[in-house]
């Protein structure tokens, strides 16, 4: 009889390190329904509501980002960090796993440091074209490190890499909704070109800035129509301005996505960041994008993942700084262009890496199954 597998899987702060976790963790359910899985977060943050959601226990640490701008604010974080990975600790021997995946995210540092500290084997998922400074710092004790780019042996060392892709949300794999139907439950017209403006779990301010100076012109384009996620936070000001607007039956607005499969299906084109994961989900998906990277990223890592695309033509890149007078005008005239849709439709495609979260969790297994011998 095989040993139980018992399995850490740690990290999280926006959908991009959430929804790729909890990919791993199913499908390592799949092929091993015995394993115990216990995800580590970080308190107040959104996995501790997405997780438990998702049918899995989590327990957080109390641990905040580094306030780059404000050094002296640091002391408190400095001691969240000390507190983190002394709680680490306490639930590392309690829970007793054999391996301790880090998925990226304020938690995955202490998780995984003391991990590996304390003798358990440990495997690194980098997102991103750019490694984060913690993921440098838990590579050397990593005993895997998967990747979703070429070169990223640049950041960490080379027999340790195993190129994967990002994992997505396993709903979207599977059988896509009809775009006809997908349309219909947004309130849209089947035979109107539309536009998919996410800016994340969390929101985006620029973007949604840019959507909302550009009500007048939402207007007067009837014939293309949007799907336009908020994010919680800017939901009401956007609501507010669309009332102002007067009537828009081309615009369907939401704080939340929760069928991104039928969001997917009914879009001609996706206005987005440059997050690893979303970009992973265009590639699979074949999706035209406009990338619009967030500037208010560690390393500007999501500039770095959106000229990995630009330099192939899989995507058409607008400056976070620039978006507000240029983002509209690309937007319309890409979508009404159908030969350049078809072109970066067919180049997204080739970036895509199938099967991410079940090559991972393969990985996963064999860890943890030679740590139990």
């Amino acid at each position: 009889m095989e040993k139980e597998l018992r399995i850490i899987i740690s990290g999280g702060g926006t959908g991009g390190h959430i929804f790729p976790a909890v990919s791993i963790a199913n499908a390592i359910m799949e092929l091993r329904p015995d394993a115990k899985i216990l995800f580590v977060g970080a308190e107040g943050r959104m996995e501790m509501q997405r997780v438990p959601d998702a049918g899995y226990q989590i327990i957080g640490l109390p641990i905040a980002g580094f306030d780059r701008k404000h050094l002296w604010k640091n002391v408190s974080v400095v001691i969240k960090l000390l507190r983190s990975q002394w709680k680490a600790r306490s639930i590392i021997k309690n829970f007793r796993p054999q391996v301790a995946v880090g998925v990226g995210g304020y938690a995955s540092g202490p998780t995984l440091k003391t991990a590996g500290m304390m003798g358990i084997p440990t495997l690194i998922q980098e997102q991103n074209s750019y490694a984060g400074v913690t993921n440098k710092l838990l590579a050397q004790k990593a005993r895997k490190i998967c990747v979703a780019y070429d070169g990223m042996e640049k950041f960490f060392p080379a027999d340790k890499i195993i190129m994967t892709g990002n994992p997505v949300r396993q709903n979207l794999t599977k059988a896509m909704p009809d775009k006809e139907d997908a349309l219909r439950s947004f309130n849209l017209q089947p035979d109107k070109k539309t536009i998919l403006i996410v800016g994340g779990s969390l929101g985006a301010r620029t973007i949604n800035n840019t959507l909302t100076a550009g009500l007048s012109a939402i207007k007067a384009n009837s014939d293309v129509q949007f799907i336009w996620q908020t994010g919680k936070y800017y939901y009401p000001q956007v609501t507010e301005a669309v009332k102002a607007a007067g009537e828009l039956p081309n615009l369907y607005v939401t704080d939340f996505i929760k069928d991104m499969a039928a969001a997917y299906a009914a879009a001609d084109l996706v206005i987005s960041r440059a997050g690893a994961g979303s970009i992973s989900e265009f590639c699979l998906l074949h999706k035209p994008v406009v990338l619009v990277p967030s500037p208010n990223v560690a390393e500007d890592h999501q500039t770095k993942n959106a000229l990995a695309l630009v330099d192939k033509q899989a995507a058409i890149c607008v400056k976070d700084s620039e978006a507000e007078s240029a983002l509209m005008d690309i937007a319309l005239s890409t979508v009404n262009d159908g030969q350049k849709l078809e072109e970066l439709s067919k180049n997204i495609a080739k970036l895509a890496l199938p099967d991410s979260a079940k090559i991972i969790a393969q990985e996963v297994i064999k860890l943890a199954v030679s740590a139990a011998d």
